[in-house]
């Protein structure tokens, strides 16, 4: 256990649990306010990421700053983003379940540090490592869900609504109801 997230970025940053350290670029822990209300998850860094050593920097990252700017929110002032695995996966496939379960620790770690209300899982991977093994992203997205002491809520992850444009309108309706969940149990997120 952490008692800083300077001291888990650098334990983070020396990992080689799993080999997804032989070929990464960067450690990409995370990137947002440490004290933040509303944490998101997506699953892995992508190239951009591996490179420039934050999470969705990519065109992905790009639509969800667009979709956060939308309803207020903004990765440098009040949320924090972070991914299942902190190193890329080799041409951006899915992590693995023995990668996810090496890295989850981290998360966790990062979880304690922030204590958020609400979790945003971006993706099927973030919301089925997180929420559910069964759960289905096209059909329970948007949906808000009590888990332990946390708010979630699965989301589209960016780069699917990117590959399929028709999601964008439902996306953004995902966005507008955790606008209204923030602003009725972390009104502070606002401020």
């Amino acid at each position: 256990m952490y008692n800083s997230f300077e001291e888990l970025k650098k334990d983070c940053e020396e990992c080689r649990r799993c080999g997804l350290c032989e070929t990464r670029h960067n450690v990409v822990v995370g990137v947002g306010n440490p004290e933040a209300d509303v944490l998101f998850i997506g699953e892995g860094p992508g190239e951009n990421e591996d490179i420039q050593g934050e999470p969705f920097v990519g065109r992905a990252g790009k639509l969800l700053d667009k979709m956060l700017n939308a309803v207020d929110l903004d990765r440098n002032k009040n949320i924090y983003i972070a991914n299942i695995v902190k190193c890329r996966p080799p041409q951006n496939r899915d992590p693995k379940p023995e990668e996810q379960e090496q890295c989850i620790d981290w998360l966790r770690n990062q979880v304690r540090l922030i204590k958020p209300q609400i979790i945003v899982c971006l993706g099927r991977i973030s919301a089925q490592k997180l929420i559910d093994p069964n759960l289905k992203i096209t059909k329970e997205h948007g949906s808000f869900i009590e888990k332990g002491k946390f708010l979630m809520m699965p989301m589209f992850h960016p780069a699917a609504i990117l590959r399929n444009p028709n999601q964008k309108p439902e996306a953004f309706e995902d966005f507008l109801k955790l606008r209204d969940k923030i602003k009725e149990i972390c009104p502070d997120t606002y401020k």
